[in-house]
């Protein structure tokens, strides 16, 4: 099973454009096994996150490395109020948090919060328990996805996505993107973290979605990042899954920008 699922995550491929030494292309594409989708709502304003970043930058990475999962960092903007505005923060994942717990009938939402494949997961302390639930989240995949970024000198990554599932779970599933970010770090100065160093990876700077599935149960998009100063794209990647109606995820994919 591990071996399997370390081969859903295919290398990315970079190639320089016929005649052009300066474009870069890069591509990926899923394979047949179910990469879990491990989602991390966090705060620089909650006093007990930084462990939770902390892990999602050594054991959930380790996993990425593996292809054995593809971790985010949402942060959200409901702790802004409370003396320390988080830079990464965004009202879309505070929103995508609540929209999660309201699927599972509840009306707790909380930082740090770990989920896998859109479920809520507590046992995230524990090696033992994050390897049964990242082999519980894999499987056959359910989806389909492909990736190309390309980027012709100093003008702005373009990003083609092609997305692809079958059956009832096609039936108002939607693609999402997310431009991640690594190696960021904040000198919190006010509210709960105040003095400390935070550090972090896989932060999520861009988000898009859902795209919808037509009715064959496809999708081929194209879209063009934001040439934002504020974003180092060496360090910088694109994600993208597959999540159906009830907030399961089908297929999830990473890639690294051509050279990050």
């Amino acid at each position: 099973m591990m071996l399997r699922a370390c081969m859903a995550l295919l290398a990315a491929v970079v190639t320089l454009a016929p005649g052009t030494a300066d474009a870069r292309r890069c591509s990926a594409v899923s394979g047949p096994d179910r990469v879990p989708l491990i989602e991390l709502y966090t705060s620089e304003g909650c006093d007990s996150c930084p462990p939770a970043d902390r892990w999602l930058a050594t054991t959930a990475a380790e996993a990425f490395k593996a292809g054995r999962a593809v971790p985010l960092a949402l942060h959200v903007d409901y702790w802004d109020h409370l003396g320390w505005r988080d830079p990464y923060a965004s009202a879309q994942f505070s929103a995508r948090q609540r929209a999660s717990a309201q699927r599972a009938n509840s009306r707790v939402i909380y930082t740090p919060q770990v989920q896998v494949n859109g479920r809520d997961f507590r046992g995230w302390g524990d090696r033992r328990a994050v390897a049964r639930a990242l082999d519980a989240g894999g499987g056959p995949a359910r989806a389909k996805l492909a990736l190309e970024a390309t980027q012709q000198g100093a003008a702005p990554w373009t990003i083609a996505v092609n997305a692809e599932a079958a059956g009832e779970t096609a039936r108002g599933a939607g693609v999402y993107l997310a431009l991640y970010e690594s190696g960021l770090v904040s000198q919190v100065k006010a509210g709960e973290n105040r003095g400390a160093t935070l550090r972090h990876d896989f932060v999520v700077r861009e988000w898009l979605g859902p795209l919808p599935l037509d009715a064959t149960g496809r999708l081929s998009d194209t879209r063009t990042l934001p040439a934002r100063v504020d974003i180092d794209y060496s360090r910088a990647g694109i994600a993208a899954f597959v999540q159906d109606a009830r907030g399961e995820i089908l297929q999830t994919l990473a890639l690294p920008l051509c050279g990050g």
